[in-house]
């Protein structure tokens, strides 16, 4: 069977949807949808947040994984876990046409909630961009800047803020900080598999910096505060946190090997779903007792 193709001078859809990591969607929607949550306004059909839940999908995925796997062309040649469901490997002639696709979907939808969106929900999202753009292009680069790097991943928490500041409600601090500060020990701590490769590339990373162990520590900080900072929203949801996220840390600190980090990176991946499922069960709750507008 033959892949659903864009216009010629575009990648196939296929290949589209391979570079833009479906398992890692729920990283921008997830927040989005959490936010919305928050605001008591879960079933809105607000034209702005509409298009922002598609645009969180492929077309800001592509931005975010497109660009770094153009930035990350050599390394990713040599890498073992590229190719597959952990990111792309860009063959020969593959830039150019990405590039164009990258463009040619985020552009219209951001044209699009420009119109649709307060300044203040737009500004935000172009922050997110702009973020992970900086992330892999250079001269910037923000991947290849120690500690610059994970602290870039904030990125990720900003969709969180978008439907309060769509709404005009009050932006819910607390879950975006402990978001926020997830991001960064996240960032880390799946940082620590790719240590032998990106020394080999001249890649300075926060994990490269600190070294494994170091890079467990430095993970479980930031997990330890995201927590902390949910502890006043949802006891459970810190609970949760901490335990899985928390223990994934203190399991590479006891082992710290790459090879090990790698054995822990499907947990880490499957942590947002896992933590996000325990957030969750109050809503549920909720409405299954009609308590929930």
């Amino acid at each position: 069977m033959r892949s659903l193709t864009l216009p010629a001078h575009l990648p196939p859809l296929a290949r589209l949807l391979a570079v833009s990591r479906p398992a890692l969607w729920v990283n921008t929607v997830g927040p989005l949808v959490v936010g919305l949550w928050l605001t008591g306004r879960l079933w809105t059909l607000e034209p702005g947040l509409v298009a922002l839940l598609a645009y969180l999908t492929l077309p800001f995925n592509l931005l975010i994984y497109g660009l770094n796997d153009l930035a990350d062309r050599e390394e990713d040649a040599a890498s073992e876990r590229k190719g597959g469901w952990q990111g792309a490997r860009l063959g020969p002639g593959e830039g150019g046409p990405l590039l164009r696709a990258v463009l040619g979907l985020n552009a219209p939808f951001l044209a699009v909630l420009a119109f649709l969106l307060p300044p203040p929900a737009l500004l935000v999202l172009l922050l997110s961009a702009g973020l992970f753009a900086a992330y892999s292009v250079p001269p910037v680069r923000l991947k290849a800047r120690p500690f610059l790097d994970g602290l870039s991943n904030v990125a990720y928490a900003l969709p969180l803020a978008l439907p309060a500041l769509a709404l005009g409600e009050p932006v819910p601090a607390l879950p975006l900080a402990a978001l926020m500060a997830y991001s960064v020990g996240k960032h880390a701590f799946d940082a620590a598999q790719d240590v032998p490769a990106d020394r080999a590339a001249g890649v300075r990373t926060v994990a490269t910096t600190l070294g494994l162990p170091g890079t467990a520590l430095y993970a479980l900080a930031w997990f330890a505060l995201a927590g902390a900072l949910l502890w006043p929203v949802s006891k459970l949801t810190a609970l949760a946190l901490w335990g899985l996220c928390g223990g994934l840390a203190l399991a590479l600190r006891r082992e710290p090997t790459p090879e090990r980090a790698a054995r822990l990176y499907p947990l880490s991946i499957l942590s947002p779903w896992v933590v996000g499922t325990v957030a969750g069960v109050p809503l549920v709750y909720l409405l299954a007792r009609g308590l929930w507008p």
